[in-house]
Formats: C-alpha cells, sequence, structure tokens
C-alpha cells in the first residue's frame, strides 16, 4: 500500500440532531483506495453523498465509523492531536464551489500567504511560496491587485494558489467550477489538469459535469450513500442505463457512440469518454466501409 495515499474500508458518517440522534446516514460503508498522483473524479447526484466524503478526508467531519488511512497515518479509532489534524489539513486542501468563501484578503498576494503564513512559514519561504503558487495558476501579474475585482474563474485560481502555497500531497475540489461561466472554467480545468500531470499532485475533483469527469484518470459514483462505480471514464460511461437509473448522465460524446450503435451503426471500441476519442472512432468506421465498398465494387 506504499503508493496508496487514501485508503477507506466501510467508512461510515450520519448526521444527527440537536439532541444527538441520527437523522439520516450519509454515508454507508464506503472503501475505496486512491493512489498517489492519481486524478479521480467523484460522481453523484445531490444528497449523494459525495461532498461528506470530501469534508471526512479533510477531518471537517469525523467519521462515524470505518477505517481512514491517508498518507500511511490511521485517524480512526482514536483521538487525533491538534498537530495531527493541522499536518492533515495541510496535506489535504480543499478548493470549494464559491470562490468568495475562500478569499479572506484585500490584495491577492496577502490572501494566497494567509494559509501559509498561519503555518508559521518563515520569510522569505513565504515570499518564494506565494510567487510560485500564483505562477503555477498563471495569475502573477495579479499579486497586487484587488480580488473582489476579478473573474470568477480568476477568483477561484487566487484560490487554489492559496491551497498551493500550503504545499499540499492532495486538493479536493468540491464543485469548483459549479458557479463559473464556460471561460471560467475552462481556466480552473486547465489549473486541475497541470497540478496533477505536472506536479504530481494528487486531485479529487467533485462534479457535476460528466465531461470534466471524463478528464481524470477514474471515476468513483457515489450513489444514496453507498459506491456505486470504480473505474476508468470509458468503463462508468459504457453504463448508461445505470447512470440513468440515478440521475446522472454521460458526455455527449458517449451518448452519441451509444445512440450511433442503437441505430445498428456499428462503431468499433471502448474510448468514448473524449471528443478526439470519438471522433477517431467515427472515422475509423467510416474508413473502413469505405473500404469494404471499394473492394465490393472491384
Amino acid at each position: 500500500m506504499s503508493d496508496i495515499y487514501i485508503h477507506t474500508k466501510d467508512l461510515c458518517f450520519s448526521y444527527t440532531d440537536a439532541d444527538g440522534k441520527i437523522e439520516h446516514p450519509a454515508l454507508n460503508g464506503i472503501s475505496v483506495d486512491i493512489r498517489e498522483g492519481e486524478y479521480v473524479a467523484v460522481l453523484g447526484h445531490n444528497g449523494s453523498g459525495k461532498s461528506t466524503f470530501a469534508k471526512l478526508l479533510n477531518l471537517i467531519l469525523e467519521p462515524t465509523s470505518g477505517t481512514l488511512i491517508i498518507g500511511g497515518v490511521e485517524l480512526t479509532g482514536r483521538e487525533l492531536s491538534d498537530e495531527e489534524v493541522l499536518q492533515l489539513r495541510k496535506n489535504v486542501g480543499m478548493v470549494f464551489q464559491n470562490p468568495d468563501n475562500q478569499l479572506v484578503a484585500t490584495i491577492v498576494e496577502e490572501d494566497v500567504a494567509f494559509g501559509p503564513e498561519n503555518l508559521g512559514v518563515p520569510m522569505p519561504e513565504l515570499r518564494r511560496r506565494v510567487d510560485d503558487s500564483l505562477s503555477a495558476v498563471n495569475m502573477l501579474d495579479y499579486a497586487h491587485h484587488e480580488p473582489h475585482r476579478l473573474s470568477g474563474g480568476q477568483k477561484q485560481r487566487i484560490a487554489i494558489a492559496g491551497v498551493i502555497a500550503m504545499m499540499p500531497k492532495c486538493i479536493i475540489f468540491d464543485e469548483s467550477t459549479a458557479m463559473l461561466d464556460p471561460s471560467g472554467r475552462r481556466e480552473v480545468l486547465e489549473t486541475i489538469q497541470m497540478l496533477n500531470k505536472q506536479h504530481g499532485i494528487t486531485v479529487l475533483n467533485i462534479t457535476h459535469y460528466m465531461n470534466e469527469a471524463a478528464m481524470a484518470d477514474r471515476i468513483i459514483v457515489i450513489n444514496d450513500g453507498k459506491l456505486l462505480l470504480d473505474g476508468t471514464p470509458d468503463e462508468i460511461f459504457t453504463k448508461r442505463e445505470l447512470l440513468q437509473s440515478v440521475g446522472l448522465e454521460v458526455p455527449q460524446c458517449a451518448a452519441l457512440i451509444h445512440e450511433l450503435r442503437t441505430a445498428g451503426i456499428d462503431v468499433e471500441g471502448t474510448c468514448i469518454s473524449n471528443v478526439e476519442s470519438c471522433a477517431e472512432i467515427i472515422a475509423e468506421y467510416y474508413a473502413k466501409t469505405n473500404l469494404h465498398r471499394e473492394e465490393q465494387d472491384v
């Protein structure tokens, strides 16, 4: 398990009322392993438990039962010290849906410095981290700007820079593109991919957007607090009927391939989760069809 960064076994969580009575279980027996440097998308309808799962990984919430191991450290079944909780939150950063809720300063560079400064990072290391983090999200030119004057996508990239400055090994994006326009969403997704591919940061992207999920190495689907599916995008998106039964759709490309096959057009291949793969599959089908016709004409 040396390369497994997050390990959960039978992880459960239940919300309680003011008297401590269980109102409803939000997670029920989630068992999953996430490897270092992996890019995992987490899907599920509203209320499925996916955001609860994310908050357990950052100890914003504490598991009701089960096993949670992050970075080789057992986090369940015992009382954690303040230092252990601080170390976990340093290594597992979170970026939430609304960037305005994460921006705390009136100047961009001060906002990015807030997290590491509270961790006790000294100068000039703090200065280096702020500059490097802003450069990583292509926002260094905005270091002295006022965050509230930036676009939604720019604000979210500043929020991401603030997390990067704490040098986490894993970043969880909890529907971080939900409030952005298409341009802002594209900016943030490019940043997420860069952090994962170039810097090796483990990424969990909780999203409602199927095309976002298609970019991941792997997808897990949570439904009514339970793990429903776990596999590559191509494996998950071939299960269109099952996804639809739990209120989810598939990317447009996967839907197109499905409709073509339903119409009797026997396109081959399983790589159906992105535009390039979809185009290649269709082009290959027509190339073979045309070749077959030419052979018949001869």
